[in-house]
């Protein structure tokens, strides 16, 4: 019985003596941090490119990139001034357009970009058969190239220039085969591209595009794209626009990628002065969205598609524009 209570207690320190020296080898052993993901490689990453923001990017001497998209833009009433809408008016533009960019030396690139249309108005005629629109052309300069590891983004000035080649007056009884505007635009734009590397490891590509376009002015006669009547002889002044367009790709696997543009847009005010007086459609504000989906084959051949949700707003018509393009690099 004296045995028993003399080696209890000393069992009792034994224990806790041991049980201490496990906790402080424990406490004062490292636990591993876990290893952070591996960052995708560049050379992993295929894109399209979003449905909106052109790429900061030149094509080497003597690469073509031939980019052709087809769009359906649906429009859903047009609100005045005072935002009251006119359901009447909604239309559907079918469309396509094709990007062909040459690299003509190391940091230029040359491109065109012929658009054709074909329109669709309720309660009214169609068009009277597809339509060649506006025809652009520019140029791109690049000033700086990304190189992983570098804050600077890879930087670019387009300049582009718009040429009148649609018909937009003297249209009749057939309106819906207006498609053009009249007048030269001229367009001044700062492309910036760059990457992030996401918690996961995957690659998110960022651009941030700005474009000022300045146009010029249109004579018009008879009914235009305008809403000028049969009699009319004048001449239409548009406002000029302001762009800026925040794109962002998520590389969700080599091949596949998600897309989305945020977009502010502002035009000024579209001035009509003739044989009818003065008419201002007033400036406009909008802020729209244009998610997409790419998928790419190799680094040179993808294919993307989405949708243009433009939201209505004070001289904004409601438009859903679903969109689909192949990119092309040879």
């Amino acid at each position: 019985m004296e045995i028993s209570r003399v080696f209890n207690p000393v069992l009792v320190a034994c224990i806790a003596f041991l049980a201490g020296a496990a906790v402080a080898k424990a406490q004062s052993t490292p636990i591993p941090s876990p290893s952070p993901p591996p960052r995708q490689a560049l050379s992993d990453a295929w894109w399209t490119g979003p449905l909106l923001a052109p790429s900061a990017g030149t094509l080497p001497r003597g690469h073509v990139l031939v980019e052709p998209y087809v769009f359906d833009v649906g429009q859903y009433g047009e609100y005045n001034a005072r935002g009251a809408q006119n359901p009447a008016t909604h239309s559907n533009s079918y469309g396509s357009l094709t990007y062909i960019i040459y690299g003509l030396a190391k940091r230029v690139s040359l491109g065109v970009v012929p658009v054709f249309s074909y329109n669709t108005v309720a309660g009214a005629a169609s068009s009277s058969g597809i339509r060649f629109g506006d025809l652009a052309v520019q140029a791109q300069y690049g000033i700086a190239h990304y190189h992983p590891g570098s804050w600077i983004p890879a930087i670019a000035i387009n300049l582009g220039e718009t040429f009148p080649t649609g018909r937009y007056d003297r249209l009749g009884n057939d309106p819906a085969d207006g498609v053009g505007s009249g007048a030269g635009t001229t367009t001044v734009s700062l492309y910036t591209q760059t990457y992030f590397w996401t918690s996961n490891g995957r690659i998110l590509r960022f651009r941030l595009n700005a474009s000022q376009a300045f146009s010029g002015t249109a004579s018009v006669t008879g009914v235009s794209v305008y809403g000028t009547p049969a009699d009319f002889h004048g001449y239409a002044k548009p406002g000029n626009g302001f762009t800026l367009d925040v794109a962002q790709e998520y590389s969700i696997t080599r091949s596949w990628v998600f897309a989305i543009d945020e977009v502010y847009h502002h035009s000024g005010n579209t001035q009509v002065v003739g044989t009818n007086g003065v008419t201002n459609s007033g400036q406009s504000i909008v802020y729209y969205l244009a998610p997409a989906v790419e998928y790419n084959w190799t680094p040179n051949v993808g294919i993307i598609a989405g949708v243009r949700v433009v939201p209505a707003g004070v001289n904004t018509s409601a438009t859903l524009t679903p969109v689909m393009a192949i990119n092309i690099v040879h």
